[in-house]
């Protein structure tokens, strides 16, 4: 297996398991929470306090776990348009540490609800008020960070498209995609309860993410393949 091949399977792969992380972090966590019911919701946790820890956990795992992938892409794209994958790289970062960040909240929350000595002056319903809080602003914190998840799938998007290795399609559902996201974005604070958008942009980003993740794992072997030979022989049949 050559370099370029090693390369895409690691993206693949690092991709596929962010993707895991992320998605099993989040439905454990929301499992939890039960929106404007701060007892209830505290009791949830503090029943399955180990759990939600993990998921605490899981969350700045999963925001390094996708930087790494955007790193792994860079690379194998970097050939195509280094200043673009550069540009891609570094969005992803910019995302990756507002995640990280705003997962603070959580372990915040955390504590508010075990209740050290030093919180005994606030009272059982204060603390369980201050923690639905933080578990608010976590969402938030993290919604700005789509800011930046949404905009590096534009030029990643197109450095597939014109990369010749990887399939055209996925580069442009990829770039659709960076604008639904943005949108998403948009309307999580200007438009919150409108879900529109929502509908459209997270089927899309499941069929643009995930079956990129599938091609890297599974196609791209023999594509890139392919795509070396021609790249080697770029005068025949002139």
């Amino acid at each position: 297996m050559n370099s370029i091949n090693k390369t895409a399977r690691r993206a693949g792969f690092l991709y596929f398991i962010y993707m895991l992380t992320h998605i099993i972090s989040d439905v454990w966590r929301d499992s939890f929470i039960v929106p404007g019911d701060t007892a209830a919701t505290a009791n949830n946790i503090m029943a399955h306090e180990g759990l939600f820890t993990i998921t605490a956990v899981g969350d700045p795992l999963s925001a390094a776990l996708f930087f790494l992938a955007a790193w792994a892409l860079f690379v194998l794209l970097k050939p195509v348009n280094k200043n673009l994958a550069l540009l891609f790289l570094l969005l992803n970062l910019a995302g990756a540490v507002i995640q990280c960040v705003s997962a603070i909240n959580l372990f915040a929350a955390l504590l508010l609800m075990n209740g050290p000595d030093y919180l005994n002056v606030f009272q059982v319903a204060q603390l369980q008020s201050l923690a639905m809080f933080f578990l608010d602003l976590r969402e938030k914190g993290f919604m700005v960070a789509q800011l930046f998840y949404g905009a590096w799938l534009f030029p990643l998007g197109y450095l597939i498209f014109k990369s010749g290795f990887l399939p055209k399609i996925l580069g442009i559902i990829l770039m659709v995609h960076c604008f639904t996201w943005l949108l998403t974005f948009f309307q999580s604070f200007l438009f919150p309860g409108f879900m529109a958008i929502t509908y459209v942009s997270y089927p899309l980003g499941f069929i643009a993410e995930f079956g990129l993740t599938l091609w890297l794992l599974v196609m791209g072997a023999k594509e890139q393949k392919t795509a070396s030979v021609e790249f080697n022989h770029p005068s025949q049949g002139e």
